[in-house]
């Protein structure tokens, strides 16, 4: 077997079956390696695409995927949504290719410092030296990726060692994952300032806002009078009627503000204290009141279910039953379309298990708020907030569970960012649900002129965030890539528009005329 084939077995021997891909002229011998049936290749338009898509994948799978760039450029090309990964504790693989060593010394055009580009971005870089040690890389690679919390992982593939020979694969350990048992002595701390009776809120995330670890916070809740809550960006919370519910830290300042005042402890569970997004002039970085303690409880790489055991036991309510949410039966809206109709359209039209990606910023703040007692399902938000993440995560999400539908709600703005998403949903036949609010601006930066303090804009500063001129062709957009599309301008026609999608087999695109 050459370094490519034997890199291909390695990943799928690791539990990797699922490349998303990009490939150029430096990784042909990797892709002719695909062959392998072992393997599934996703080709991808655009590199922000495959690693978005494989954010998603982690995100529904808890496993990573990998993704084939081409070189320094194609690499540079993916790391917005890397970013995004990464600040979601996303596992994934990036095989990135590479001149041959005999060929870098010319300085070709296309030769970067990929390890340099890399870095600042994963949590672990290496250049196969040699296709013999390829597949120990390979293994080095998934072990990294699979971790908890998941990891970037990148292993740069020079052109010569993936044609030469590579011997055949020798048995190598699967990847076994392991969690940290939290602190005896945190347990006890955070069980002595549950049972003081002050106002506390348990903050949630990544593996704490879903399964075991959530209905035993729950329990917690219950027995304890403890509010739960979550950041307002999450990787995944698992929500809607028979589920535990969390309440969601507002995005602005003074809103969070408002929202965390009467609170005295805030007990953190794989994540840290709310911090503003960004820095307003005259505004806190850090939202909460003064005087309130923050107890850090379950750390980003130790296991959540078992610290609520614990925590239950040191409060002796291990029967505690959990605080769950009824069913909310919503009406279908009409009328003008605003973010409250569009959030009942949402849950009047939510299949069961169904999967909501949010990259719907200004048009989508009542979303969560408003969608509590719906059907049980998962919404998946960017924690990252580099824009362009919507599109490319529903991909991912909807490859790793093809049974539920996805709705992606997303701005136009951001939306641009990696429509080639389209392409591929249309290739894999996904069951992807795109709805596009058409506002024609980027409405978000509206507001946050406003909270800068930077004055009234002026024609020129409005010129910059106004994307009407010429008004894009969402439907035209959508076809072109094999979707396809309707146009909507009321509440009603957005939820039938909705209900129709989840009727038929693949992707479409809902575009809301705002």
């Amino acid at each position: 077997m050459n370094g490519a084939e034997i890199l291909v077995e390695t990943l799928v021997g690791q539990g990797v079956d699922i490349c998303f891909a990009n490939p150029g002229t430096s990784e042909m011998h990797f892709l002719a390696a695909l062959e392998n049936p072992k393997m599934r290749g996703v080709l991808c338009l655009f590199e922000g695409v495959a690693t978005g898509a494989a954010d998603g994948w982690y995100r529904m799978k808890d496993t990573p995927a990998s993704t084939l760039l081409h070189l320094g450029p194609g690499l540079a090309n993916g790391l917005a949504n890397i970013h995004n990964a990464r600040r979601a504790s996303s596992g994934m693989v990036n095989i990135v290719g590479e001149h041959s060593l005999s060929h870098l010394k010319y300085d070709p055009p296309l030769a970067s410092d990929i390890a340099g580009l890399a870095r600042p971005l994963s949590h672990w870089v290496r250049r196969a030296d040699s296709a013999k040690a390829i597949a120990w890389d390979a293994a080095q690679a998934v072990a990294q990726a699979s971790g908890h919390p998941g990891r970037i992982a990148t292993l740069i593939l020079p052109g010569d060692t993936s044609w030469q020979q590579a011997g055949e694969p020798v048995p190598l350990p699967k990847v076994d994952v392991e969690r940290k048992t939290p602190s005896a002595a945190r347990v006890e701390h955070v069980a002595q300032v549950l049972r003081s009776g002050e106002p506390a809120m348990i903050i949630l995330a990544n593996k704490a806002t879903r399964g075991e670890a959530l209905e035993k916070a729950g329990k917690v809740a219950a027995a304890t009078g403890a509010r739960l809550g979550s950041q307002f960006f999450t990787a995944r919370i698992e929500r809607g009627a028979g589920r535990v519910p969390i309440e969601r830290i507002p995005y602005a300042v003074a809103q969070a503000q408002v929202f965390l005042k009467t609170i005295r402890h805030i007990i953190t569970v794989e994540t840290r204290e709310p911090v503003a997004f960004f820095a307003y002039p005259d505004k806190p970085s850090l939202m909460k009141p003064e005087g309130t303690l923050v107890h850090p409880f379950v750390e980003a790489d130790e296991d959540s279910a078992l610290a609520f055991d614990m925590l239950l036991q040191a409060l002796g309510a291990t029967g505690a039953a959990p605080l769950v949410q009824a069913r909310i039966e919503t009406p279908v809206p009409s009328g003008a379309l605003n973010p409250a109709s569009i959030a009942h359209a949402l849950a009047a039209s939510l299949p069961e298990h169904g999967i909501v990606v949010d990259e719907s910023l200004t048009t989508g703040r009542e979303s969560m708020g408003l969608t509590l007692g719906a059907p049980p399902h998962d919404l998946i938000n960017n924690l990252g907030g580099s824009i362009g993440y919507g599109t490319p995560v529903a991909t991912g999400a909807a490859l790793a569970c093809p049974d539920r539908r996805v709705f992606c709600m997303v701005g136009d703005g951001s939306a641009m960012y990696t429509i080639q998403s389209l392409w591929t949903q249309a290739r894999e036949n996904l069951g992807v649900t795109t709805i596009v609010f058409a506002n024609n601006c980027y409405a978000i930066l509206k507001a946050e002129y406003a909270n800068m303090g930077a004055g009234t804009p002026g024609e020129r500063a409005l010129s910059m965030i106004d994307i009407g001129r010429p008004r894009l062709d969402w439907l035209a957009l959508a076809k072109s890539m094999g979707v396809p599309g309707i146009a909507v301008d009321t509440a009603e026609a957005l939820h039938k528009a909705m209900v129709d999608s989840t009727r038929e087999p693949g992707p479409c695109l809902i575009e809301v005329r705002l």
